[in-house]
């Protein structure tokens, strides 16, 4: 199972943060050990002083594929949850000035917090909305409309470089918003089905 996360796929995020708006997907990996499930809390790393939230949707793979054509982009996936890419921003910028990769950053254990799944059939696929509060206040929104790299533009790109496995992850990437967080903080993800708003994922800072 792959963890793969997209980087910088919502404008006004990458502006927040003074990057490029990219002209290709900006992908990055996640090993398996960053999985945190359940609900359960992330305990604050000790290597950080500026850890960060970043919700994203979240795609599970639904069928093995290499070199996907664009045409059945939308068969590789049944099912979406909630997920928070934790970022040690402080380590992050130190490891780009440095022009390392940043997988010490956004790698470590429990640095993907993820939600239960659900059926695509309970959304509207051509804008998925979501949010996440900190403490009870919104502090991010986002419509998988204003993505600048489509899901299934995703999985096209991804699959020419690697073989899309079932049960591979895609965090399709973050809103603008993002911020720190604090021990005592308290995460909550919410998305918005056809009917009705649900929060799939809380996470307590410890």
């Amino acid at each position: 199972m792959k963890i793969i996360c997209i980087g910088r796929n919502y404008a006004d995020h990458a502006k927040e943060l003074n990057n490029a708006v990219p002209e290709e997907p900006v992908v990055f990996m996640k090993p398996p050990t960053a999985l945190l499930v359940n609900n359960k809390p992330l305990y604050y790393p000790e290597f950080t002083e500026d850890l960060h939230y970043e919700l994203e949707l979240v795609v599970k793979i639904a069928k093995n594929g290499r070199h996907v054509q664009p045409e059945f982009a939308a068969d590789y996936y049944r099912e979406v949850a909630l997920g928070i890419d934790f970022t040690a921003r402080d380590l992050q910028s130190k490891l780009k000035k440095a022009g390392k990769p940043w997988e010490l950053a956004k790698g470590f254990d429990g640095s993907a917090a993820i939600s239960p799944f659900v059926s695509i059939d309970r959304l509207n696929r051509s804008a998925m909305e979501f949010e996440l509060l900190k403490n009870g206040e919104v502090v991010q929104q986002g419509n998988t409309k204003d993505m600048l790299f489509p899901i299934e533009d995703l999985i096209v790109f991804v699959s020419k470089f690697m073989k899309l496995q079932m049960g591979d992850l895609i965090f399709t990437g973050t809103p603008a918003g993002v911020g720190p967080v604090a021990i005592g903080d308290r995460l909550e993800g919410k998305l918005h089905t056809r009917t009705e708003v649900i929060t799939l994922l809380s996470c307590d800072i410890k």
